[in-house]
Protein backbone atom coordinates (compact mmCIF):
# COMPACT_ATOMS: atom_id res chain seq x y z
CA UNK A 1 0.00 0.00 0.00
CA UNK A 2 1.38 3.40 -0.96
CA UNK A 3 1.86 6.19 1.53
CA UNK A 4 -0.93 8.29 0.09
CA UNK A 5 -3.37 5.39 0.37
CA UNK A 6 -2.32 4.80 3.95
CA UNK A 7 -3.01 8.39 4.88
CA UNK A 8 -6.48 8.34 3.34
CA UNK A 9 -7.53 4.98 4.84
CA UNK A 10 -9.45 5.27 8.13
CA UNK A 11 -8.31 3.51 11.27
CA UNK A 12 -10.23 0.25 11.09
CA UNK A 13 -8.77 -2.99 12.55
CA UNK A 14 -11.11 -5.17 10.52
CA UNK A 15 -9.73 -3.91 7.19
CA UNK A 16 -6.16 -2.85 7.93
CA UNK A 17 -3.22 -5.23 7.59
CA UNK A 18 0.12 -4.90 9.34
CA UNK A 19 2.73 -4.46 6.66
CA UNK A 20 6.11 -2.82 6.69
CA UNK A 21 6.69 0.91 6.93
CA UNK A 22 3.48 1.84 5.11
CA UNK A 23 0.94 0.18 7.40
CA UNK A 24 -1.19 2.11 9.86
CA UNK A 25 -0.37 2.02 13.56
CA UNK A 26 -2.02 -0.53 15.79
CA UNK A 27 -4.94 0.25 18.03
CA UNK A 28 -2.94 0.99 21.24
CA UNK A 29 -0.76 3.45 19.34
CA UNK A 30 -3.83 5.12 17.85
CA UNK A 31 -5.35 5.38 21.32
CA UNK A 32 -2.19 7.01 22.61
CA UNK A 33 -2.33 9.45 19.72
CA UNK A 34 -5.92 10.41 20.55
CA UNK A 35 -4.98 10.91 24.21
CA UNK A 36 -2.08 13.15 23.22
CA UNK A 37 -4.26 15.30 21.00
CA UNK A 38 -7.03 15.60 23.57
CA UNK A 39 -4.44 16.70 26.11
CA UNK A 40 -3.99 19.94 24.15
CA UNK A 41 -5.65 22.78 26.09
CA UNK A 42 -9.09 23.52 24.67
CA UNK A 43 -8.25 27.23 24.51
CA UNK A 44 -5.62 26.44 21.88
CA UNK A 45 -7.94 24.44 19.65
CA UNK A 46 -10.11 26.14 16.99
CA UNK A 47 -13.32 27.39 18.59
CA UNK A 48 -16.75 27.77 16.96
CA UNK A 49 -17.39 31.06 15.20
CA UNK A 50 -20.59 33.04 14.95
CA UNK A 51 -19.94 33.30 11.24
CA UNK A 52 -21.37 30.94 8.71
CA UNK A 53 -20.35 31.18 5.07
CA UNK A 54 -23.50 33.12 4.13
CA UNK A 55 -23.13 35.49 7.07
CA UNK A 56 -19.55 36.15 6.03
CA UNK A 57 -20.66 37.00 2.49
CA UNK A 58 -23.46 39.26 3.76
CA UNK A 59 -21.16 41.15 6.17
CA UNK A 60 -18.44 41.63 3.55
CA UNK A 61 -20.99 42.83 0.98
CA UNK A 62 -22.28 45.47 3.41
CA UNK A 63 -18.73 46.63 4.16
CA UNK A 64 -17.93 46.82 0.45
CA UNK A 65 -21.14 48.74 -0.17
CA UNK A 66 -20.25 51.32 2.50
CA UNK A 67 -16.77 51.69 0.99
CA UNK A 68 -18.17 52.57 -2.40
CA UNK A 69 -21.00 54.69 -1.01
CA UNK A 70 -18.19 56.86 0.37
CA UNK A 71 -16.66 57.15 -3.12
CA UNK A 72 -19.99 58.23 -4.57
CA UNK A 73 -20.60 60.60 -1.66
CA UNK A 74 -17.34 62.55 -2.09
CA UNK A 75 -18.24 63.13 -5.76
CA UNK A 76 -21.91 64.04 -5.23
CA UNK A 77 -23.10 67.59 -5.71
CA UNK A 78 -24.57 67.70 -2.20
CA UNK A 79 -21.19 66.96 -0.55
CA UNK A 80 -18.65 68.10 -3.12
CA UNK A 81 -20.67 71.23 -3.90
CA UNK A 82 -19.47 74.12 -6.04
CA UNK A 83 -16.93 76.89 -5.58
CA UNK A 84 -17.64 80.52 -4.89
CA UNK A 85 -18.48 82.69 -7.89
CA UNK A 86 -18.26 86.44 -8.28
CA UNK A 87 -20.23 88.64 -10.64
CA UNK A 88 -18.74 91.61 -12.49
CA UNK A 89 -20.35 94.01 -10.01
CA UNK A 90 -18.32 92.43 -7.18
CA UNK A 91 -21.13 90.37 -5.65
CA UNK A 92 -19.91 86.88 -4.70
CA UNK A 93 -21.83 83.76 -3.81
CA UNK A 94 -20.75 81.65 -0.85
CA UNK A 95 -20.57 78.41 -2.78
CA UNK A 96 -21.56 75.07 -1.29
CA UNK A 97 -20.16 71.81 -0.01
CA UNK A 98 -16.46 71.05 0.35
CA UNK A 99 -15.41 73.07 -2.68
CA UNK A 100 -17.37 76.13 -1.59
CA UNK A 101 -16.39 76.04 2.09
CA UNK A 102 -12.66 75.70 1.42
CA UNK A 103 -12.79 77.75 -1.82
CA UNK A 104 -11.04 75.03 -3.85
CA UNK A 105 -10.18 75.35 -7.50
CA UNK A 106 -11.01 72.46 -9.83
CA UNK A 107 -7.54 70.94 -9.51
CA UNK A 108 -7.71 70.89 -5.71
CA UNK A 109 -11.22 69.50 -5.87
CA UNK A 110 -9.99 66.70 -8.12
CA UNK A 111 -7.24 65.91 -5.62
CA UNK A 112 -9.82 65.59 -2.85
CA UNK A 113 -11.84 63.11 -4.88
CA UNK A 114 -8.88 60.88 -5.80
CA UNK A 115 -6.55 61.28 -2.77
CA UNK A 116 -7.79 57.99 -1.26
CA UNK A 117 -6.12 56.22 -4.20
CA UNK A 118 -2.67 57.17 -2.86
CA UNK A 119 -3.30 55.40 0.43
CA UNK A 120 -4.94 52.44 -1.33
CA UNK A 121 -2.03 51.87 -3.72
CA UNK A 122 0.65 52.20 -1.02
CA UNK A 123 -1.08 50.17 1.70
CA UNK A 124 -2.53 47.28 -0.33
CA UNK A 125 0.76 45.34 -0.77
CA UNK A 126 1.76 46.17 2.82
CA UNK A 127 -1.40 44.61 4.26
CA UNK A 128 -1.00 41.62 1.94
CA UNK A 129 2.54 41.07 3.22
CA UNK A 130 1.53 41.37 6.87
CA UNK A 131 -1.09 38.66 6.29
CA UNK A 132 1.73 36.12 6.64
CA UNK A 133 2.47 37.29 10.17
CA UNK A 134 -0.83 38.61 11.51
CA UNK A 135 -4.22 36.96 11.27
CA UNK A 136 -5.83 38.39 8.09
CA UNK A 137 -9.20 38.86 9.78
CA UNK A 138 -7.53 41.03 12.41
CA UNK A 139 -5.89 43.07 9.64
CA UNK A 140 -9.32 43.77 8.18
CA UNK A 141 -10.43 44.96 11.62
CA UNK A 142 -7.42 47.28 11.86
CA UNK A 143 -8.05 48.62 8.36
CA UNK A 144 -11.72 49.30 9.02
CA UNK A 145 -10.80 51.10 12.24
CA UNK A 146 -8.40 53.36 10.33
CA UNK A 147 -11.13 53.91 7.72
CA UNK A 148 -13.69 54.89 10.36
CA UNK A 149 -11.35 57.34 12.11
CA UNK A 150 -10.30 58.87 8.78
CA UNK A 151 -13.90 59.38 7.66
CA UNK A 152 -14.71 61.07 10.98
CA UNK A 153 -11.70 63.31 10.32
CA UNK A 154 -13.15 64.23 6.92
CA UNK A 155 -16.24 65.54 8.72
CA UNK A 156 -14.08 67.67 11.04
CA UNK A 157 -11.85 69.04 8.26
CA UNK A 158 -10.93 72.72 8.44
CA UNK A 159 -8.83 73.19 5.29
CA UNK A 160 -7.74 71.54 2.03
CA UNK A 161 -4.64 69.78 3.37
CA UNK A 162 -6.43 68.25 6.36
CA UNK A 163 -9.20 66.69 4.29
CA UNK A 164 -6.70 65.55 1.64
CA UNK A 165 -4.69 63.67 4.29
CA UNK A 166 -7.88 62.18 5.74
CA UNK A 167 -8.89 60.94 2.28
CA UNK A 168 -5.47 59.27 1.90
CA UNK A 169 -6.03 57.49 5.22
CA UNK A 170 -9.44 56.36 3.99
CA UNK A 171 -7.57 54.60 1.17
CA UNK A 172 -5.18 53.03 3.69
CA UNK A 173 -8.09 51.64 5.67
CA UNK A 174 -9.83 50.32 2.58
CA UNK A 175 -6.65 48.59 1.38
CA UNK A 176 -6.81 45.82 4.00
CA UNK A 177 -10.36 44.92 3.08
CA UNK A 178 -9.82 45.03 -0.69
CA UNK A 179 -6.78 42.72 -0.44
CA UNK A 180 -8.20 40.14 1.97
CA UNK A 181 -11.99 40.01 1.59
CA UNK A 182 -12.08 38.13 -1.73
CA UNK A 183 -9.82 35.26 -0.52
CA UNK A 184 -12.08 34.81 2.55
CA UNK A 185 -15.18 34.64 0.34
CA UNK A 186 -13.55 32.22 -2.09
CA UNK A 187 -12.50 29.96 0.80
CA UNK A 188 -16.02 29.62 2.14
CA UNK A 189 -18.20 29.70 -0.97
CA UNK A 190 -19.78 26.40 -2.10
CA UNK A 191 -17.74 24.80 -4.86
CA UNK A 192 -20.50 25.16 -7.44
CA UNK A 193 -21.14 28.83 -6.59
CA UNK A 194 -17.69 30.37 -6.07
CA UNK A 195 -17.87 32.79 -9.00
CA UNK A 196 -21.47 33.72 -8.21
CA UNK A 197 -20.44 34.64 -4.65
CA UNK A 198 -17.55 36.74 -5.95
CA UNK A 199 -19.93 38.36 -8.43
CA UNK A 200 -22.33 39.21 -5.60
CA UNK A 201 -19.49 40.81 -3.67
CA UNK A 202 -18.28 42.92 -6.61
CA UNK A 203 -21.82 43.91 -7.52
CA UNK A 204 -21.57 46.30 -4.57
CA UNK A 205 -19.15 48.50 -6.53
CA UNK A 206 -21.57 50.08 -9.05
CA UNK A 207 -24.42 49.87 -6.55
CA UNK A 208 -22.46 51.64 -3.80
CA UNK A 209 -21.27 54.46 -6.05
CA UNK A 210 -24.82 55.13 -7.31
CA UNK A 211 -26.24 55.03 -3.78
CA UNK A 212 -23.47 57.41 -2.72
CA UNK A 213 -24.56 59.98 -5.32
CA UNK A 214 -28.12 59.93 -3.97
CA UNK A 215 -27.08 59.73 -0.30
CA UNK A 216 -24.62 62.60 -0.60
CA UNK A 217 -27.21 64.78 -2.30
CA UNK A 218 -29.88 64.12 0.31
CA UNK A 219 -27.66 64.62 3.35
CA UNK A 220 -25.95 67.65 1.85
CA UNK A 221 -29.26 69.32 1.07
CA UNK A 222 -31.05 68.55 4.34
CA UNK A 223 -28.22 68.57 6.91
CA UNK A 224 -24.64 69.50 6.08
CA UNK A 225 -21.92 67.86 4.00
CA UNK A 226 -20.01 66.98 7.19
CA UNK A 227 -22.88 64.80 8.42
CA UNK A 228 -22.53 62.58 5.35
CA UNK A 229 -19.11 61.44 6.60
CA UNK A 230 -20.13 61.10 10.23
CA UNK A 231 -23.09 58.88 9.32
CA UNK A 232 -20.80 56.72 7.15
CA UNK A 233 -18.42 56.28 10.08
CA UNK A 234 -21.30 55.34 12.35
CA UNK A 235 -22.41 52.68 9.88
CA UNK A 236 -18.89 51.21 9.57
CA UNK A 237 -18.06 51.27 13.31
CA UNK A 238 -19.80 47.94 14.22
CA UNK A 239 -17.85 46.12 11.51
CA UNK A 240 -14.55 47.60 12.69
CA UNK A 241 -15.32 46.42 16.23
CA UNK A 242 -16.33 43.00 14.89
CA UNK A 243 -13.00 42.60 13.14
CA UNK A 244 -11.05 43.52 16.26
CA UNK A 245 -12.85 41.68 19.06
CA UNK A 246 -14.45 38.61 17.49
CA UNK A 247 -12.68 35.27 17.23
CA UNK A 248 -10.36 35.70 14.24
CA UNK A 249 -11.17 33.65 11.18
CA UNK A 250 -8.56 31.61 9.40
CA UNK A 251 -7.56 32.20 5.79
CA UNK A 252 -6.54 29.22 3.69
CA UNK A 253 -2.77 28.86 3.42
CA UNK A 254 -1.95 31.04 6.43
CA UNK A 255 -1.03 30.36 10.03
CA UNK A 256 -3.68 30.14 12.75
CA UNK A 257 -3.80 31.93 16.07
CA UNK A 258 -0.78 34.12 15.52
CA UNK A 259 1.78 31.69 14.12
CA UNK A 260 4.07 33.38 11.67
CA UNK A 261 4.27 30.45 9.26
CA UNK A 262 1.84 29.60 6.51
CA UNK A 263 0.00 26.34 7.00
CA UNK A 264 -0.37 23.69 4.36
CA UNK A 265 -4.01 23.19 5.30
CA UNK A 266 -6.42 25.82 6.62
CA UNK A 267 -8.93 23.15 7.58
CA UNK A 268 -6.59 21.28 9.92
CA UNK A 269 -4.24 23.74 11.56
CA UNK A 270 -3.70 22.03 14.89
CA UNK A 271 -4.33 18.38 14.01
CA UNK A 272 -1.52 18.57 11.49
CA UNK A 273 0.87 20.00 14.05
CA UNK A 274 -0.31 17.93 16.98
CA UNK A 275 0.33 14.62 15.23
CA UNK A 276 4.01 15.30 14.68
CA UNK A 277 4.90 15.30 18.39
CA UNK A 278 1.76 13.86 19.97
CA UNK A 279 3.74 11.14 21.72
CA UNK A 280 5.18 13.84 23.98
CA UNK A 281 1.76 15.25 24.78
CA UNK A 282 2.99 18.69 23.79
CA UNK A 283 1.74 21.22 21.29
CA UNK A 284 4.47 21.31 18.64
CA UNK A 285 5.53 23.93 16.16
CA UNK A 286 6.17 22.64 12.66
CA UNK A 287 9.60 23.47 11.32
CA UNK A 288 9.43 21.50 8.12
CA UNK A 289 7.48 22.33 5.02
CA UNK A 290 5.65 19.66 3.07
CA UNK A 291 8.71 18.93 0.97
CA UNK A 292 10.78 18.28 4.07
CA UNK A 293 12.89 21.41 3.93
CA UNK A 294 13.36 23.69 6.89
CA UNK A 295 11.09 26.69 7.20
CA UNK A 296 12.36 30.21 6.65
CA UNK A 297 14.35 31.66 9.57
CA UNK A 298 12.26 33.78 11.88
CA UNK A 299 14.64 36.72 11.36
CA UNK A 300 14.19 36.72 7.59
CA UNK A 301 13.87 40.30 6.43
CA UNK A 302 10.24 41.10 5.64
CA UNK A 303 11.17 43.20 2.64
CA UNK A 304 13.21 40.36 1.16
CA UNK A 305 10.29 38.00 1.65
CA UNK A 306 7.95 40.49 0.00
CA UNK A 307 10.14 40.82 -3.08
CA UNK A 308 10.51 37.05 -3.28
CA UNK A 309 6.72 36.62 -3.23
CA UNK A 310 6.32 39.43 -5.74
CA UNK A 311 8.78 37.74 -8.10
CA UNK A 312 6.92 34.43 -7.79
CA UNK A 313 3.67 36.24 -8.52
CA UNK A 314 4.92 37.89 -11.69
CA UNK A 315 6.46 34.69 -13.00
CA UNK A 316 2.93 33.23 -13.15
CA UNK A 317 1.92 33.81 -16.78
CA UNK A 318 -1.79 33.27 -16.14
CA UNK A 319 -1.79 35.96 -13.46
CA UNK A 320 0.11 38.45 -15.63
CA UNK A 321 -2.19 37.96 -18.63
CA UNK A 322 -5.25 38.28 -16.42
CA UNK A 323 -4.05 41.55 -14.86
CA UNK A 324 -2.96 43.02 -18.21
CA UNK A 325 -6.45 42.44 -19.59
CA UNK A 326 -7.94 43.88 -16.41
CA UNK A 327 -5.80 47.04 -16.77
CA UNK A 328 -7.06 47.67 -20.31
CA UNK A 329 -10.62 46.99 -19.17
CA UNK A 330 -10.35 49.34 -16.18
CA UNK A 331 -8.81 52.04 -18.35
CA UNK A 332 -12.10 52.22 -20.26
CA UNK A 333 -14.44 51.80 -17.28
CA UNK A 334 -12.64 54.50 -15.28
CA UNK A 335 -12.87 57.00 -18.13
CA UNK A 336 -16.53 56.09 -18.72
CA UNK A 337 -17.40 56.85 -15.10
CA UNK A 338 -15.61 60.21 -15.14
CA UNK A 339 -16.29 61.55 -18.65
CA UNK A 340 -19.48 59.63 -19.54
CA UNK A 341 -22.04 62.22 -18.35
CA UNK A 342 -20.16 65.09 -20.01
CA UNK A 343 -19.78 63.15 -23.28
CA UNK A 344 -23.47 62.22 -23.19
CA UNK A 345 -24.47 65.84 -22.62
CA UNK A 346 -22.36 67.07 -25.55
CA UNK A 347 -23.21 64.27 -28.00
CA UNK A 348 -26.88 63.69 -27.24
CA UNK A 349 -27.77 66.89 -25.34
CA UNK A 350 -29.06 64.94 -22.34
CA UNK A 351 -30.82 67.13 -19.79
CA UNK A 352 -30.10 64.78 -16.87
CA UNK A 353 -26.86 63.16 -18.02
CA UNK A 354 -25.74 62.33 -14.46
CA UNK A 355 -28.96 60.51 -13.61
CA UNK A 356 -29.18 58.77 -16.98
CA UNK A 357 -25.61 57.48 -17.02
CA UNK A 358 -25.82 56.62 -13.34
CA UNK A 359 -29.05 54.68 -13.79
CA UNK A 360 -27.75 52.72 -16.79
CA UNK A 361 -24.50 51.90 -14.96
CA UNK A 362 -26.26 50.71 -11.79
CA UNK A 363 -28.77 48.47 -13.57
CA UNK A 364 -26.23 47.06 -16.01
CA UNK A 365 -23.63 46.70 -13.26
CA UNK A 366 -25.89 44.73 -10.92
CA UNK A 367 -27.33 42.35 -13.49
CA UNK A 368 -24.10 42.02 -15.46
CA UNK A 369 -21.91 41.25 -12.45
CA UNK A 370 -24.34 38.66 -11.08
CA UNK A 371 -24.86 37.10 -14.51
CA UNK A 372 -21.12 36.72 -15.11
CA UNK A 373 -20.68 34.76 -11.88
CA UNK A 374 -23.67 32.49 -12.47
CA UNK A 375 -22.70 31.78 -16.10
CA UNK A 376 -19.16 30.73 -15.17
CA UNK A 377 -20.48 28.46 -12.43
CA UNK A 378 -22.84 26.82 -14.94
CA UNK A 379 -19.94 26.38 -17.37
CA UNK A 380 -17.91 24.82 -14.49
CA UNK A 381 -15.53 27.22 -12.81
CA UNK A 382 -12.11 26.64 -14.32
CA UNK A 383 -9.42 29.08 -15.38
CA UNK A 384 -9.73 28.35 -19.14
CA UNK A 385 -13.53 28.73 -18.95
CA UNK A 386 -13.08 32.01 -17.08
CA UNK A 387 -10.82 33.33 -19.85
CA UNK A 388 -13.37 32.25 -22.47
CA UNK A 389 -16.11 34.16 -20.69
CA UNK A 390 -13.86 37.20 -20.14
CA UNK A 391 -12.85 37.34 -23.80
CA UNK A 392 -16.28 36.73 -25.32
CA UNK A 393 -18.25 38.98 -22.94
CA UNK A 394 -15.78 41.86 -23.34
CA UNK A 395 -15.69 41.49 -27.14
CA UNK A 396 -19.48 41.51 -27.45
CA UNK A 397 -19.76 44.34 -24.92
CA UNK A 398 -17.25 46.39 -26.93
CA UNK A 399 -19.29 45.87 -30.09
CA UNK A 400 -22.50 47.11 -28.46
CA UNK A 401 -20.83 50.11 -26.78
CA UNK A 402 -18.99 51.05 -29.98
CA UNK A 403 -22.18 50.79 -32.02
CA UNK A 404 -24.06 52.87 -29.45
CA UNK A 405 -21.77 55.87 -29.95
CA UNK A 406 -22.10 55.55 -33.74
CA UNK A 407 -25.82 56.37 -33.67
CA UNK A 408 -27.04 59.94 -33.40
CA UNK A 409 -30.37 59.04 -31.79
CA UNK A 410 -30.46 59.03 -28.00
CA UNK A 411 -33.21 56.39 -28.04
CA UNK A 412 -30.94 54.01 -29.94
CA UNK A 413 -27.87 54.86 -27.89
CA UNK A 414 -29.37 54.07 -24.47
CA UNK A 415 -30.44 50.41 -25.08
CA UNK A 416 -27.27 49.56 -27.04
CA UNK A 417 -25.02 51.11 -24.38
CA UNK A 418 -26.97 49.38 -21.58
CA UNK A 419 -26.51 45.96 -23.21
CA UNK A 420 -22.83 46.73 -23.80
CA UNK A 421 -22.25 47.68 -20.17
CA UNK A 422 -24.14 44.61 -18.96
CA UNK A 423 -21.78 42.39 -20.97
CA UNK A 424 -18.72 44.33 -19.87
CA UNK A 425 -19.64 44.14 -16.17
CA UNK A 426 -20.07 40.35 -16.49
CA UNK A 427 -16.27 40.12 -16.21
CA UNK A 428 -16.09 41.11 -12.52
CA UNK A 429 -16.60 37.63 -11.06
CA UNK A 430 -14.47 35.67 -13.57
CA UNK A 431 -11.49 38.05 -13.55
CA UNK A 432 -11.20 37.85 -9.77
CA UNK A 433 -11.75 34.07 -9.84
CA UNK A 434 -8.67 33.73 -12.07
CA UNK A 435 -6.69 36.06 -9.82
CA UNK A 436 -7.49 33.91 -6.77
CA UNK A 437 -7.07 30.47 -8.31
CA UNK A 438 -3.95 30.86 -10.48
CA UNK A 439 -1.68 31.34 -7.43
CA UNK A 440 -1.21 29.26 -4.31
CA UNK A 441 -3.28 30.28 -1.26
CA UNK A 442 -0.42 31.95 0.60
CA UNK A 443 0.01 34.39 -2.31
CA UNK A 444 -3.67 35.25 -2.82
CA UNK A 445 -3.76 38.41 -0.64
CA UNK A 446 -0.68 39.75 -2.43
CA UNK A 447 -2.21 38.75 -5.80
CA UNK A 448 -5.38 40.73 -5.02
CA UNK A 449 -3.36 43.67 -3.71
CA UNK A 450 -1.09 43.89 -6.74
CA UNK A 451 -4.05 43.47 -9.07
CA UNK A 452 -5.76 46.41 -7.35
CA UNK A 453 -2.61 48.51 -7.52
CA UNK A 454 -2.04 47.69 -11.20
CA UNK A 455 -5.55 48.33 -12.49
CA UNK A 456 -5.65 51.71 -10.76
CA UNK A 457 -2.07 52.82 -11.36
CA UNK A 458 -2.10 51.91 -15.07
CA UNK A 459 -5.85 51.90 -15.66
CA UNK A 460 -8.41 54.37 -14.35
CA UNK A 461 -5.93 56.84 -12.78
CA UNK A 462 -4.22 57.86 -16.08
CA UNK A 463 -7.24 57.23 -18.32
CA UNK A 464 -9.25 60.32 -17.32
CA UNK A 465 -6.51 62.90 -18.00
CA UNK A 466 -5.39 61.09 -21.18
CA UNK A 467 -8.94 61.09 -22.54
CA UNK A 468 -9.09 64.79 -21.66
CA UNK A 469 -5.92 65.39 -23.70
CA UNK A 470 -7.40 63.52 -26.68
CA UNK A 471 -10.61 65.53 -26.47
CA UNK A 472 -8.70 68.81 -26.26
CA UNK A 473 -6.78 67.80 -29.38
CA UNK A 474 -9.65 66.59 -31.62
CA UNK A 475 -12.54 68.49 -29.99
CA UNK A 476 -15.12 65.81 -30.87
CA UNK A 477 -16.67 63.83 -28.03
CA UNK A 478 -18.13 61.15 -30.32
CA UNK A 479 -14.74 60.34 -31.84
CA UNK A 480 -13.09 60.45 -28.41
CA UNK A 481 -15.68 58.01 -27.03
CA UNK A 482 -15.14 55.64 -29.98
CA UNK A 483 -11.36 55.70 -29.51
CA UNK A 484 -11.78 54.95 -25.81
CA UNK A 485 -14.28 52.13 -26.40
CA UNK A 486 -11.93 50.47 -28.92
CA UNK A 487 -9.54 49.69 -26.05
CA UNK A 488 -12.07 47.09 -24.85
CA UNK A 489 -11.16 45.05 -27.95
CA UNK A 490 -7.55 45.05 -26.71
CA UNK A 491 -8.69 43.77 -23.31
CA UNK A 492 -10.68 41.01 -25.01
CA UNK A 493 -7.65 40.01 -27.10
CA UNK A 494 -5.37 39.81 -24.07
CA UNK A 495 -7.82 37.58 -22.20
CA UNK A 496 -8.23 35.47 -25.37
CA UNK A 497 -4.52 34.60 -25.13
CA UNK A 498 -5.14 33.21 -21.65
CA UNK A 499 -7.38 30.46 -23.05
CA UNK A 500 -4.39 28.79 -24.70
CA UNK A 501 -1.92 29.06 -21.82
CA UNK A 502 -1.33 26.04 -19.63
CA UNK A 503 -3.15 26.67 -16.38
CA UNK A 504 -3.32 24.91 -13.02
CA UNK A 505 -5.91 25.65 -10.37
CA UNK A 506 -3.75 26.16 -7.28
CA UNK A 507 -6.58 26.52 -4.79
CA UNK A 508 -5.41 23.44 -2.82
CA UNK A 509 -1.72 23.58 -3.65
CA UNK A 510 -0.65 24.36 -0.07
CA UNK A 511 -2.86 21.61 1.34
CA UNK A 512 -1.63 18.17 2.30
CA UNK A 513 -5.09 17.11 3.47
CA UNK A 514 -6.96 17.98 0.32
CA UNK A 515 -10.71 17.61 0.23
CA UNK A 516 -12.51 16.77 -2.99
CA UNK A 517 -14.99 19.17 -4.52
CA UNK A 518 -17.82 16.75 -3.78
CA UNK A 519 -16.84 16.45 -0.13
CA UNK A 520 -16.38 20.23 0.18
CA UNK A 521 -19.83 20.94 -1.28
CA UNK A 522 -21.48 18.54 1.18
CA UNK A 523 -19.52 19.66 4.22
CA UNK A 524 -20.50 22.25 6.78
CA UNK A 525 -19.16 25.77 6.15
CA UNK A 526 -15.55 26.20 7.20
CA UNK A 527 -16.43 28.81 9.79
CA UNK A 528 -19.06 26.70 11.47
CA UNK A 529 -16.86 23.85 12.68
CA UNK A 530 -17.19 22.56 16.25
CA UNK A 531 -14.15 22.35 18.45
CA UNK A 532 -15.62 19.35 20.22
CA UNK A 533 -15.53 17.15 17.12
CA UNK A 534 -13.09 14.25 17.34
CA UNK A 535 -9.97 14.66 15.18
CA UNK A 536 -9.13 11.57 13.16
CA UNK A 537 -5.51 11.10 12.10
CA UNK A 538 -3.42 8.51 10.32
CA UNK A 539 0.12 7.85 11.53
CA UNK A 540 2.84 5.92 9.84
CA UNK A 541 4.52 3.35 12.01
CA UNK A 542 8.22 3.75 12.32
Amino acid sequence: MEKKEAEQKPLDDSNSTHKSDTSLVDKPAAAATDMAITSIPSTLLPQPSWFTAKRLLAVFCVINLINYVDRGTIASNGVNGKRRTCKPNGTCSSGSGIQGEFNLNNFQDGVISSAFMVGLLVASPIFASFAKRVNPFRLIGVGLTVWTIAVVGCGFSFNFWFIAICRMLVGVGEASFISLAAPFIDDNAPVAQKTAWLGTFYMCIPTGIAVGYVYGGLVGDHLNWRWAFWIEALLMLPFAVLGLVMKPLQLKGFSHLGSKKPLTSPLSAYPEEAVSNCSNGLLPTREDSKDGSKGAPSNLNDLTRFWKDLKMLHLEKIYVINVLGYIAYNFVIGAYSYWGPKAGYNIYHMKNADMMFGGVTVISGIFGTLAGGFVLDRMTSTIPNAFKLLSVATFLGAIFCFAAFCFKSLYVFIPLFAIGELLVFATQGPVNYVCLHCVKPSLRPLAMAMSTVSIHLFGDVPSSPLVGVVQDHINNWRVTALILTAILFIASGIWFIGIFLHSVDRFDEDSEDQISDAERSKSQPLLKGKSSEQIEVSIESS
